[in-house]
């Protein structure tokens, strides 16, 4: 059968009816709780518990959402402590808590606050957050770290004086406060600071200082205490995130490798390290696209990698000698994973997806390295189309899907995803592209990027199809690159600056960076500084590397699709790009969700943009799709 016409078991109902969104997993004495992010409860996310007695039970009844809109992104959006389960609450962006009967009750009041991170100090009932002030007047919210009384919910400030907060955490004994913060226009993958206060007996903190700090830009990340009172943190001072012990002022490399133990700080609550009963620090590490899982043991001088199943690993925290993370592998989608320190056993808890996948219709990704403009290496996963009852004509070759993740420091990796095995299984091939600026590979390779943006991620996308091409392996009158966000970014700049491909998806992605400037949020209002160039200074620079300045140099076929609700990439970038695709008389189509934000929540709209760009790609490329697909508006076909 022609490639992309082929029946797949792999429904937009499988992707969105019958899959979770898993998230900031925590791990007590008694119970593992997590969060589930529901597309069939229109994205609602619930916070769940499994105890001891292996009961798993939602805590959070409708309506209430557990998401924090701090940095607009959120995470770290509950807390679990002596005195109870404390959450942020989408709707009001209040905290609420669990009292003994179970029912949600708001902890804070005050509107136009938003918190994250939150850490109980039971010895002062009450708990420390980030805290960001949205309330009227602010020419950009404020951001603080501040206390809040767990009786009357009234908010103190510990520390001000940065545009970010993040990570506070406290010692064992209670006596001393770390927490993370930076400033404009550093992101935290770029530099942030270590700071250090003491907390008397009255609960007052004192002595604020930063630590451990260089003669150089560093990125800081997940500061943690030992049993033994020892601070710890991540840093990249030597070109690779690893793990640092604290001693006074100076900070001791406990075990130099050329991998990442940290990742960039997106969301709040991130972690990819804990200490065991003993002291060792059971920790996550990335090397070459995959998780690793390994037993760093200080005293004894020792690092001891823990052989398992997964190749992507995030969010890990311990307990004494049991630990939870979030794991997936090649052929299972990411699940709730509960591990054993003594017996190095796991035992999945929950999994993101209620099917188990076929491996008759599994493709595995492939990691590639190759050449990209200049002789950069760059790097991507390969997915062959992978269907056990189909082949493509012997004299064809598969259309080329190329994926490019958000962020742009983001990356992507080998663990299962619904979202490819929906078009490999179509008989589409994907390459899924690591390009200058994605994190994994060290800060050189992180800081690529820098003042090159929507130019080598462009020509890394476009090496890793010519490179696929060249193998025989995809068509080259068929290829088409998608992407979200930045990948959205991407995309539209593909299309705009390159003469390559036949056809792009841009799911909220950014066409006017000027605009993007003026309108985004605080935590990316200066992320361009670095990307493109300091602005207005830069100015000639922003309009030349605008997808929506050179409409005249497209070529080819475009669908775009859009949350009506998004604040970080407004609905009048893609409405400008969709009016001047249209007037120029190319193949487009644009589709919007009312309600939608960064990033689509809701089954119904997440199942709409498959079907949608299936069909789209089969009116471009000349395959008719299988299946009942609703028809997609495409003017100028």
């Amino acid at each position: 059968m022609p490639y992309g016409s082929w029946t797949s078991p792999v429904t937009t109902q499988l992707i969105v009816g019958d899959t979770i969104r898993l998230g900031q997993p925590a791990i007590t004495r008694d119970a593992v709780y997590w969060t589930e992010g529901r597309p069939q409860e229109q994205g609602r996310n619930v916070l769940v518990r499994h105890a001891a007695d292996g009961a798993t039970a939602d805590l959070t009844p409708a309506p209430f959402n557990v998401r924090t809109l701090a940095h607009e992104y959120g995470g770290g959006a509950y807390a679990v402590g002596k005195s109870g389960v404390f959450f942020s609450n989408a709707a009001d962006q209040q905290i609420h808590t669990l009292d003994a009967a179970g029912a949600p009750r708001m902890l804070t009041t005050t509107e136009g606050l938003r918190y994250a991170d939150a850490v109980e100090d039971t010895r002062h009932l009450r708990l420390i957050a980030v805290c960001e002030d949205h309330r009227a007047g602010a020419h950009e919210p404020l951001s603080i770290l501040a206390a809040i009384d767990l009786d009357t919910g009234a908010l103190s400030r510990i520390a001000d004086g940065h545009d970010f907060f993040s990570s506070p955490c406290l010692s064992p004994d209670g006596n001393h406060l770390a927490w993370l913060a930076w400033d404009h226009p550093d992101m935290p993958w770029d530099a942030t600071q270590l700071w250090l206060a003491d907390i008397a007996g009255d609960g007052s903190f004192r002595s604020p200082r930063r630590v451990a700090a260089t003669d150089v830009a560093e990125s800081l990340f997940q500061p943690a205490w030992s049993p033994s009172g020892a601070l710890h943190v991540v840093s990249d001072r030597s070109g690779w995130w690893n793990l640092y012990r604290i001693d006074g002022d100076k900070a001791l490399a406990l075990h130099p490798m050329t991998a990442e133990f940290g990742t960039p700080q997106w969301l709040f609550g991130m972690t990819t390290y804990g200490f065991d009963s003993r002291g060792r620090i059971l920790c996550i590490y990335e090397q070459d696209s995959d998780s690793h899982l390994a037993l760093l043991d200080d005293t004894a001088g020792t690092f001891e990698e823990i052989e398992t199943p997964f190749c992507t690993m995030r969010d890990l925290h311990v307990s004494d000698d049991r630990a939870v993370f979030i794991g997936a592998t090649p052929t299972d989608s990411e699940a709730v994973i509960e591990f054993d320190l003594t017996t190095r056993t796991h035992r999945v808890l929950r999994s993101s997806s209620r099917i188990k996948a076929d491996r008759a219709f599994t493709s595995i990704g492939q990691t590639i390295d190759y050449p990209s403009e200049g002789g950069r290496a760059s790097h991507a996963l390969y997915y062959p189309p992978g269907n056990a009852e189909y082949a493509g004509p012997a004299d064809a070759r598969p259309p080329l899907l190329v994926m490019a993740h958000g962020g742009p420091t983001s990356s992507t990796n080998r663990s299962f995803k619904w979202a490819i095995q929906f078009w490999t299984s179509r008989g589409f091939a994907v390459v899924d592209v690591n390009y200058s600026g994605s994190s994994g590979y060290g800060r050189a390779y992180r800081q690529q990027l820098n003042g090159r943006w929507g130019v080598d991620d462009v020509d890394d996308a476009v090496a890793a199809a010519h490179h696929l091409v060249e193998r025989g392996v995809a068509d080259k009158a068929r290829l088409a690159v998608r992407g979200a966000s930045a990948g959205g970014y991407l995309t539209l700049s593909a299309l705009t600056f390159r003469e390559f491909f036949q056809a792009g998806a841009s799911h909220y992605g950014i066409g006017d960076l000027e605009a993007l400037m003026r309108e985004t949020h605080k935590f990316e209002s200066r992320y361009l500084d670095r990307l493109i160039g300091e602005y207005p200074a830069q100015k000639a620079l922003y309009h030349e590397r605008s997808p929506i300045n050179y409409t005249d140099r497209l070529s080819c076929a475009m669908i775009l699709f859009q949350g009506a609700e998004d604040k970080v990439v407004p609905p009048d970038q893609a409405e400008a790009m969709y009016s001047a695709v249209r007037a120029k008389g190319l193949p487009v189509a644009y589709v919007l969700f009312a309600g939608e934000q960064h990033g689509f929540r809701v089954a119904a709209n997440i199942s709409r943009c498959f079907e949608a760009e299936l069909y789209f790609y089969g009116k471009i490329f000349g395959f008719e799709p299988a299946g009942d697909i609703e028809p997609v508006k495409i003017d100028n076909l």
